[in-house]
Order: C-alpha cells, then sequence, then structure tokens
C-alpha cells in the first residue's frame, strides 16, 4: 500500500479536508489513496457493491470542485434510496441489480454531499429494503465484519460500517429506519447518530412522516457534527421540520454539557433476552458519565415496557415495504412477484396486502400516542437515556439467512437483537451510538443515549466529552 494511503487511513474526515484546504495533498491523491484502500480490503468485506472510480476520479480532477468544508474528501452512499445522477441503485434487490437502471437526478441529501465538496466512490451494501438489522442481501451476498469475519456488521448500513471500521473512508452515508445507523455502528466501533425526525429532509420522493432518517456513520464525533451541519434543513415541500439549533453543531464540541440528569435502563424493558456483555457495557457508560459530574440513576419511560410495541412497529414498516416493493415494479416496468423479492420480505409485504386503511389508521394513532407517551419523559426533566444499543455482541452472519419454510426468521431474530432502537424511530427522537466498550473476544459493543426531540446538540456535546474522557480512535479491527 503507498504511503499517502496508510497515512491517511486512520484520518478523520476533518483532518483529510485540512490536508486539500491546505494544499499538501490534491482531492486525486486523496481519492487514489481512498481506492488504494478498498481495493485491498473489500474482498474480504463486501462492504462495497458498487463502484463508479472513473467518475469519481473526473469529479476530484473538476477545478470547480464545490468548496464545501469536506471538499475532496473521499465517500460512499449508502446503496438505498440515495438516487446520484448518471448511477445506478439496487437498493439490495436483484431484479432492479439487473434492471440497472440508471438515476437520472439526485435526491435533495446527495446534492448536499455534493455541495459540501465529497467525491463520492460508490455505493455500500445494504439488505433489500433496508429490512433487517444484519447486510447480506441476496442480490450482492453477506457483508462481513471487520472485527470477526463470521459476525455481522450489522444492518441495514453494514455495508457503509464496514468500509468506515476498517478504514476505506473515514465516514460514509447511513439511513436508519429502526436502528440502522446505530445498530450497525454498534457492531463496528463506530459513531452513529440518528437524527431527529425532519432534521435532514429526506425529499424529493420520500416523506418526513415515515420512520426513516439518513446521516453516516464515522469515527470521531466531530465528523458527525461536521456532517450534520453541511446536510441538515428541510428541503421543498417538507411537512416535518426539526426546529432550527441555536448554533452549528460543531460549536457544540466545545460546550460543557452541565450536569445532566440522565436516565439508566440495563434490562431490557420487555423482559427479553439482554446479553451480560452489553449490561457491562452500558453500566460502564454509567459510570463514565458519572465519572464527568453527571446525575445518572436507574430510571426509563414507562411506555418501553409496551409489549405491543413491536405490533406497532411492524404495521407500520410491513406497509412502507409493500409501497417500496410497487415502486420497485414501476422502475423495472412489471408488478415485483414473489421470484423478485426476498423471502423475509415477500411475507410481510403479503401481510400488508390484508391490511386495510382504517387498520393502517389505528396503527399510526397508536404510534402517535406512544410517540407523546414516551416524549413526556423527557418533558419531566430527564435531558439523556442511556441504554445499550443491541441485545447482544453481533451475531453470526448465519443466524440471519433467508429460510422459505420460515420466511420470517430472520425479522423475528433481528427484532430479538435490536431491541433498543425502534422506539426513537417511532418518537421521532435524536439518538447516538457510541464505541466506548469491547467484550473478552474483543467485539465492539455500542451504547446508546437518546435525547429530547431536536436536541442533537445535547447528544453531541456528551459524547465530545466521552470521546475526550475515554478515547476510541486507536481501537481497530485487526484485519485492517
Amino acid at each position: 500500500m503507498s504511503g499517502l494511503a496508510e497515512d491517511t487511513r486512520w484520518m478523520d474526515a476533518t483532518d483529510q479536508a485540512a490536508l486539500v484546504a491546505s494544499g499538501e495533498v490534491t482531492p486525486s491523491e486523496l481519492l487514489e489513496a481512498a481506492i488504494e484502500r478498498i481495493e485491498q480490503s473489500n474482498p474480504a468485506l463486501n462492504a462495497v457493491v458498487i463502484e463508479w472510480f472513473d467518475h469519481a476520479r473526473s469529479v476530484a480532477a473538476d477545478p470547480h470542485l464545490p468548496g464545501g468544508p469536506f471538499r475532496g474528501v473521499p465517500f460512499l452512499l449508502k446503496d438505498l434510496y440515495t438516487s446520484f445522477a448518471g448511477q445506478t441503485l439496487s437498493n439490495g434487490n436483484a431484479a432492479l441489480k439487473a434492471a440497472g437502471k440508471i438515476d437520472t437526478a439526485d435526491t435533495t441529501l446527495v446534492s448536499r454531499f455534493k455541495a459540501a465538496g465529497l467525491v463520492i466512490a460508490g455505493r455500500t451494501n445494504s439488505p433489500e429494503m433496508g429490512s433487517l438489522p444484519t447486510t447480506q442481501p441476496l442480490a450482492w451476498g453477506a457483508t462481513r465484519n471487520p472485527w470477526a469475519l463470521d459476525r455481522t456488521p450489522g444492518g441495514s448500513s453494514g455495508g457503509a460500517a464496514a468500509a468506515v471500521a476498517v478504514g476505506m473512508v473515514p465516514f460514509a452515508n447511513a439511513s436508519d429506519g429502526g436502528g440502522s445507523i446505530r445498530i450497525p455502528a454498534s457492531c463496528c466501533g463506530l459513531v452513529g447518530l440518528k437524527p431527529s425526525q425532519g432534521r435532514i429532509t429526506v425529499g424529493p420522493r420520500r416523506s418526513e412522516v415515515g420512520l426513516g432518517v439518513e446521516l453516516g456513520v464515522s469515527r470521531t464525533v466531530r465528523d458527525t457534527a461536521r456532517l450534520l451541519d453541511a446536510v441538515r434543513g428541510p428541503g421543498v415541500g417538507d411537512i416535518v421540520i426539526a426546529p432550527a439549533p441555536q448554533r452549528p453543531y460543531v460549536e457544540e464540541l466545545r460546550v460543557e454539557p452541565g450536569r445532566l440528569r440522565i436516565g439508566l435502563l440495563d434490562i431490557h424493558p420487555r423482559g427479553g433476552f439482554l446479553h451480560q456483555d452489553c449490561v457491562s457495557a452500558v453500566r460502564a457508560a454509567a459510570s463514565m458519565l458519572a465519572g464527568l459530574g453527571h446525575h445518572v440513576e436507574p430510571a426509563w419511560p414507562s411506555p418501553l415496557a409496551d409489549t405491543t410495541l413491536q405490533q406497532k412497529f411492524m404495521a407500520l414498516w410491513a406497509t412502507q415495504m409493500a409501497m417500496a416493493a410497487r415502486g420497485f415494479g414501476a422502475i423495472v416496468g412489471r408488478e415485483m412477484t414473489a421470484a423478485d423479492i426476498e423471502p423475509v420480505n415477500w411475507e410481510l409485504i403479503e401481510r400488508a396486502k390484508h391490511v386495510t386503511a382504517v387498520d393502517y389508521a389505528v396503527a399510526q394513532e397508536a404510534v402517535y400516542a406512544f410517540r407523546r407517551a414516551l416524549q413526556q419523559w423527557w418533558a419531566d426533566g430527564w435531558d439523556l437515556l442511556l441504554t445499550p444499543t443491541v441485545a447482544e455482541p453481533p451475531p453470526a452472519l448465519t443466524e440471519f439467512e433467508n429460510d422459505p419454510g420460515r420466511p420470517t426468521a430472520p425479522m423475528r431474530r433481528g427484532g430479538e437483537f435490536a431491541a433498543f432502537t425502534p422506539p426513537f424511530n417511532m418518537s421521532g427522537q435524536p439518538a447516538i451510538s457510541l464505541p466506548l466498550h469491547r467484550n473478552a473476544d474483543g467485539l465492539p459493543i455500542g451504547v446508546q443515549l437518546a435525547a429530547a426531540y431536536g436536541r442533537e446538540d445535547i447528544l453531541i456535546r456528551v459524547a465530545a466529552q466521552l470521546e475526550s474522557a475515554h478515547p476510541w480512535a486507536a481501537q481497530r479491527p485487526v484485519i485492517a
């Protein structure tokens, strides 16, 4: 590997952008270093599934490359709903992969990534429709965790997380409809912020009233804050718009959070399985926070104990998947069938066909009620809730494989694993996973902090405080 590829491998995006701004390196040189790392590490990981290196080379060499905060920094898009003019998008689906349709326009977010000066070199792997907390679509094959190749990197942004964790790029686009930023961040030892609903537009084709939000995964809190600053804000026609921050998020890195009131959730609130490694991780994080002067005590919102929570979430999730399948059909020019969709997703799409308008409205009403009840806990005086990010260390990839005889088995397994993240998609609140723990096998175990709606500022302040007191940047997978 060349000297520059090695020298910049573990450099965050902020430092890489500074190299370009100072004239020490060119965008083209940074890109070639990233391509070299991708070509070295990707065969083992299968994190990057669509490459457009030649296009990226032309962008990097363009003297009119936008002079945004990340000018010249290499970047990767998730292969899920992020349309990029002139390139293909499969959404993890074999039929769309085969169709090879070229997008004619950028999503609003992709246009903001470009305006920030990022040089986008390809797409990272995602499960079909982003439906599982693992990344092993039939269309592209499994992405493997850099920390243990037989384990899941999480999902649905597992390709993005694996690519960043192994140092291909300093950060990458990720999205989160039920934990899909936070789960892979936990599995791969990264920072993963799920923004508030309506913080970043998902236009022009998707709606902010859905469960999904977008941003990225990174290795440092400052990269996350700067990326959020670069892309936040509504788009034309948005109907959910988060309150504007008081100042740029990057300035929150230097703001002392004061003494916060933090609730600790170190049990499974609905009586499910919680691995001792995750209990140890969240209790260690509680001690860290207490040592920094915060008030931490066992306390959590009672709505999290609602045993119908998964049923409410899945009513919306299945309907959104059915709508996605309809959109896929419009792209390929025919109605999608069971032969076109993975069994785990087709089963839910079929169920959605039997959901009436009244059924959907009832589910939506239940989610609205849950949203108000959950947010009340923060309105009653709590600043943050500390929880495990996931219920266990990264499981083996074999535990999520499609089984036509038991089509919903991967989804059920995913529900056990991703027990702590979906509530904050339903409530619209921001939450962040931080890489503060490793188990005895060396696997990353993330912890989650959730704030009141619109309060990413508090999350960034506390995350920066924890990163300074308990640095994680030197922790790298041995495969690298």
